[in-house]
C-alpha cells in the first residue's frame, strides 16, 4: 500500500501522517510507503515503512509528474495541499493556481498512473452560502460565496466526473472549521476560530472580529484525521452517485465554545480575549453556512465531536506549547 499526503507539512497533513505511521497500514492492507510532498519539505513521522518527504509545488504540473513517476504509482492519495480561504480571497490568481489548477494537476497525474487509486479531497464548507437555506442537509445545490468556495467546488466535480469514468476512487470531504488549529494563525479567515482558544491558552492576546453570538460549525482535528481514515477505508459503492458530502461537525456559538473552554482550563485564557470586530472577517464568514445536518455522512459512519469540552482536552494533551 503506497500513500500520498499532499500539503503534508501542515498540521492535519502531519498529523494523518502520524497516525498512519502508527498503525501501520490502511484498507486492511499493511502500508509498505508514504509520501509527503508540500511546497516546503514536510517532516517526516517515525514510522516502520519508508517514507519520503518532498518539496514540490503542486501548481507545477511538470513537478507533480515527477512525484508521481519518482514515487508513485500511489494506491490513496490524500490532497490535503491548498491556498486556504483569506489568501484565496485576497489574491484570486493565487487561489486559482493552487486551488483549481493544482488539484487538476494532481487528479490527471493520478488518471495517468492507470491504477483507479482512493483519492481523498479536503473540499470544504465554503462550498455552501448564497441563497442555500440556512439550515444544509445532503443535497442541497452549493452555492459559493468566496474564490476558496468555488475553487473547491470546481474540484468536487472533478473528482466526481473523474471517479464516474474509473479514473478514481474518490472520496471529497466538506470540512468544518477546525478548532482548535495548533501552531501559528494562517490567512484564513477562520483562523480567529482557533486562535482565540490556542493562544490564549498559551498565555497571548486574541481577537475575535466577530460577536460572541457568531455560531460557528467545526470539529476538532482529532475527528478529522479519523474522519479522513473512514473516508480512505470505506467501499466505494456506499457513496452512490455523489462521491462528496459535508462531514459532521457541531455548531456552537462563540461565547458557548469560549465557556466550554473556560470550565475545562480555567479564567485566564478568557481574559486575553479582545473583541474588536474586523469587516472583512465578518463579510467572508457572514457568508458561510453554520447548520448543518450531516445524514449521509452519520449514516456511512464518520464520527462527530460530542462537545467543544473534549477539544479543549485534546488540545491540551496533543498541541498544547507553553501552558500558560
Amino acid at each position: 500500500m503506497r500513500v500520498l499526503i499532499t500539503g503534508g507539512g501542515g498540521f492535519l497533513g502531519q498529523k494523518l501522517a502520524r497516525k498512519l505511521a502508527a498503525s501501520g497500514q490502511l484498507r486492511g492492507q499493511p502500508i509498505s510507503s508514504l509520501t509527503l510532498m508540500d511546497v516546503v519539505e514536510p517532516a517526516a513521522p517515525n514510522a516502520g515503512f519508508d517514507v519520503a518527504c518532498l518539496a514540490c509545488d503542486i501548481a507545477d504540473d511538470a513537478m507533480v509528474r515527477a512525484l508521481f513517476a519518482g514515487h508513485g504509482p500511489f494506491d490513496v492519495i490524500y490532497h490535503l495541499a491548498a491556498v486556504v480561504s483569506g489568501a484565496a480571497e485576497a489574491d484570486f490568481d493565487l487561489g486559482m493556481r493552487v486551488n483549481l489548477f493544482g488539484t487538476l494537476h494532481l487528479f490527471e497525474a493520478a488518471r495517468a498512473a492507470g491504477n483507479c487509486p482512493v483519492v481523498v479531497y479536503a473540499s470544504s464548507i465554503a462550498a455552501h452560502g448564497g441563497e442555500e437555506p440556512e439550515v444544509i442537509v445532503d443535497g442541497v445545490e452549493l452555492n459559493p460565496q468566496t474564490s476558496y468556495g468555488s475553487q473547491k467546488v470546481i474540484g468536487e466535480l472533478l473528482l466526481n466526473d473523474m471517479s464516474r469514468k474509473g479514473f478514481m476512487d474518490g472520496r471529497g470531504l466538506r470540512l468544518p472549521t477546525v478548532s482548535i488549529r495548533p501552531g501559528k494563525a494562517n490567512a484564513a479567515a477562520s483562523s480567529f476560530m482557533s486562535s482565540i482558544f490556542r493562544d490564549t491558552m498559551q498565555g497571548e492576546a486574541s481577537n475575535c472580529p466577530v460577536g460572541r453570538d457568531f455560531l460557528i460549525f467545526h470539529t476538532a482535528p482529532r475527528t478529522i484525521v479519523e474522519n479522513l481514515i473512514i473516508a480512505a477505508e470505506l467501499e466505494a459503492e456506499v457513496f452512490g452517485y455523489n462521491r462528496c458530502l459535508n462531514l459532521p461537525g457541531r455548531s456552537d456559538t462563540v461565547a458557548e465554545m469560549v465557556n466550554a473552554m473556560t470550565r475545562v482550563f480555567g479564567p485566564e485564557a478568557e481574559a486575553r480575549i479582545t473583541w474588536d470586530s474586523d469587516p472583512v472577517i465578518e463579510e467572508i464568514v457572514h457568508g458561510w453556512r453554520n447548520r448543518v445536518i450531516s445524514d449521509k455522512a452519520l449514516r456511512l459512519g464518520f464520527v462527530q465531536d460530542r462537545s467543544f469540552e473534549d477539544t479543549v482536552h485534546w488540545f491540551l494533551e496533543d498541541d498544547i506549547v507553553g501552558r500558560a
